[in-house]
């Protein structure tokens, strides 16, 4: 049973780096602010579900760890942009 869900893993893990090849794209390409800090926002939480699919493939917590700052970083940068976005100003 092991090896199917490892292989289940690396395929999920494939598919999501694909995902965030389109999702760079979208920012690259988008046509407001708006679609593109939605694209970076989505390749925020992509990059952590590839970090915790890292993590269960190697079995090493301290991948765990750095997707959960990066969420706490991710979740805050994203709430200053919209805020920046809406009023033009930055406290």
């Amino acid at each position: 049973m092991e090896g199917i869900l490892l292989i289940a893993m690396q395929v999920s893990l494939a598919i999501h780096i694909l995902l965030i090849a389109v999702s760079v794209w979208r920012v690259w390409r988008g046509e407001n602010v708006i679609d593109r800090l939605i694209g970076t926002d989505l390749v925020g939480v992509l990059i952590l579900a590839v970090l915790v699919l890292v993590s269960l493939i190697v079995v090493n917590s301290i991948y765990l760890d750095v997707a959960l700052g990066l969420a706490l970083l991710g979740f805050v940068s994203t709430v200053a942009l919209a805020k920046y976005i809406v009023d033009h100003v930055m406290y």
